[in-house]
């Protein structure tokens, strides 16, 4: 059983964003917790939004903007299995040009 690390990204500008209604946001949570108990077990981390992004690197640290807004976390038998449980996730058809990369995470070498 390998694991495969999905993240979600986000295409929509702030007023896209902001012209979703508290009935849609609810009926998307309503679709995220159906699809949830559909993939069971396989959802190791369900995720989380992905804020405050801060990069690191060997001059300082600095604050910067992308496309991903969360993440989660599938076991499955391989990558093929893992992309046909996000094929039906909601947040695909949430916005227009949203998007969820899916890639595998080997275990450490030993």
């Amino acid at each position: 059983m390998g694991k495969f690390l999905a993240i979600f990204n986000g295409s929509a500008t702030e007023e896209e964003r902001g012209s979703l209604t508290p009935e849609a946001n609810a009926e998307f949570l309503h679709r995220w917790a159906a699809w949830a108990d559909s993939v069971g077990d396989s959802l190791v981390d369900p995720g989380a939004p992905l804020h405050q992004k801060i990069r690191l690197t060997s001059t300082g640290a600095d604050r910067f903007e992308d496309t991903k807004v969360a993440y989660a976390i599938v076991e499955a038998p391989s990558q093929e299995q893992a992309l046909q449980m996000f094929a039906t996730h909601p947040h695909l058809g949430l916005l227009p040009g949203n998007s969820i990369d899916v890639l595998e995470c080997p275990s450490p070498p030993a």
